[in-house]
Formats: structure tokens, sequence, C-alpha cells
């Protein structure tokens, strides 16, 4: 039975994209994947690499006169999380043979059968995942207590219904700030739970693992190649804040994660391998493709403020970046 997900991202994350939905498909057979092309290189390169799984979906198809409208005040990155609701909406308009549809970040990375979360959900109308963050970061979840890397909907009065509520939400008011008891796509799910009685909070212990809670688990072995987080196989890691850089090396995260505890080695490891094999990939339809890949001095320059410099200035800073968009 095919499982119907969708994800967004441009040229600077195809890299990202590509991985991730190469993983998926390991991991999820028969998994299909729409993908919101954010620029026309994605289109390009995507329709060259004729994946059998994907289906691509320009951005001009999606952007509406309201979505345009809110665009005007959006930078990049509120924007795509204007679109986090638009996308499975406009999928469902179009798809009338889709019963069950999963929104995925495309900076995630698949370890182990994907069924288990889907035997988990059930007949629910909403599945969710919680951020889980450490005990040390709880103060973070003032931003939203649920991630917007894993959301399904099913096509019936209440997942419907849920999903229409997000995406009105969204084109109002979707910005990089806390505001109104807002912030950015994602803070809106905190009412769900208690809105909607067929809202499913993802329980799997090896689903959603991230920067913001890795320093909690244990990480070890299985069989082969299997990763396990306290025992349980590895099913998705979110990789936030990853860079690939322009030297051919890697920049895994902040010290800010890392100087607590280090990142865990095999699933960093891992991901790595999967990226330059989807840069070989991408590259055998596009050779001088680059997009996506950082300056190394760039990069060192921006972890070195992340440590060192005081959170208001950053917070000046993140504004200033914001209206330059």
């Amino acid at each position: 039975m095919t499982k119907y997900f969708c994800t967004l991202f441009d040229s600077g994350y195809l890299i990202k994209g590509v991985a991730m939905i190469e993983s998926l498909v390991k991991w999820c057979p028969g998994a299909h994947v729409f993908v919101l092309c954010m620029d026309t290189r994605t289109r390009e390169i995507l329709t060259e690499l004729n994946f059998d799984c994907v289906t691509c979906i320009d951005l001009a198809e999606i952007e509406t006169d309201e979505i345009l409208e809110a665009k005007k005040t959006r930078g990049v990155a509120e924007y795509c999380w204007t679109l986090s609701p638009c996308l499975p909406s406009y999928i469902f308009d179009r798809n009338p043979q889709i019963d069950f549809l999963t929104y995925i970040d495309s900076d995630l990375l698949f370890y182990s059968p994907v069924q288990a979360i889907f035997d988990e959900i059930g007949d629910k109308s909403i599945a969710i995942i919680e951020h889980r963050f450490a005990p040390r970061l709880m103060d973070r979840e003032v931003n939203g207590r649920f991630c917007v890397e894993w959301v399904s909907f099913r096509r019936d009065e209440e997942g419907m219904r849920c999903l229409a509520r997000w995406k009105a939400q969204c084109i109002e008011w979707c910005y990089y700030r806390l505001e109104e008891g807002r912030m950015g796509d994602q803070k809106y799910l905190d009412e769900w739970p208690a809105l909607y009685p067929a809202c499913h909070i993802i329980e799997a212990t090896g689903a959603g693992i991230a920067p913001w809670n890795y320093e909690t688990l244990s990480f070890s072995r299985g069989n082969g190649t299997e990763i396990l987080v306290n025992g349980e196989p590895l099913i998705f890691y979110h990789f936030h804040q990853f860079q690939l850089l322009e030297n051919g090396k890697f920049d895994r995260l902040s010290l800010f994660y890392t100087s607590v505890c280090k990142e865990p080695e095999d699933v960093y490891s891992a991901y790595e391998a999967a990226l330059m094999e989807a840069l070989r990939k991408i590259r055998s339809v596009a050779p001088s493709f680059s997009a996506g890949l950082r300056p190394a001095a760039v990069i060192s320059s921006r972890r070195w403020l992340q440590a060192h410099i005081p959170f208001a200035v950053k917070e000046v800073v993140k504004k200033l970046i914001r209206y330059r968009h």
C-alpha cells in the first residue's frame, strides 16, 4: 500500500532532500513523495534524476493570490514555513485517491522501517511529534512543544478541519519570532491535542531524534549497521544546523550542543555518507552543481559567533537579517 509524503526545498537543500528521499524509500517501500520545488534548478535536476517515487510541484502552482500577498512580508525561512500546511492542502485537493498524507522536513534521514510509526498512528486523523527537549533546553518549549518535522493528516472531517485551520493561520501570520502565543508555523500545533480528539502524539523511541534531545539518549549498535536508541531502532534523525562545506568536509553542530554531549558518531557518519552519495547522483546529471556547499571560513566564523556572542546581540542580528529579506 502506497504511503504518501510531501516536503519542500530549494537547490540549496537539494543534496539533503535527495538523501532524505532515498533513505525514506529504502525504509518505506512503496513510499511516494511530492516535492514542492522552491526554485527552477531543483525541478530541473529532480526531473533529470527521474525518481519513480517523486512528483515535482512547481512553486507557481501553489502560489495563490492570498499566498503571494503573505510572501511580501516573509523572509525565506518564514515563507517556507508558511507553505508547510499549504502544500498538503494542495495535494489533497488534486489527488482524491490520497487518504493519508505526511509532511516531512527535508533535512531528515531514515535509518530503519517507518512502518512502526504508522502502526502506532493507527486510524487517527492527525499525528504530530514533540521536540522532546533535553531538561536544560526545556525553556525552548515556549516556542513550540511540537516539531513540524513529521505532521500527518487523514482525509476525514477532523483531519481536514485541522489542516484548513493551520493553513489559514500560517497565511495570516508566520514569522520567526514569539508573539502573542505564536512562533513560525510550529506553535500553532500546541493546541491540537486539546482541539482534536483524534490527534495522536507519536511516541516511538527512535522517531524525532535531534540535536535538542540526543544528549538524553543512549546510542548503540544492533545487528550489522543498525543503530539503536535506548535499545530501540533509530527511525529518523533531524539534522538541524548541519552544513556541507565547499572543501568536502562537514560542519555538524555548534558548541551549544556538543560542549555538553558529543553528537552520536554513527548517526552523523551515516548521514555524511548519504549526502556524498546524493551529491554524486546530482552531479551525474548536473556536473557543476555546488548549491548548498558553504565556505568553510564563513561557517567557522558563524560557529564562533554562536559560541561567544551574547544572546541579546544575536537576537538583534536575526532581526536585521530577517528585515533584509
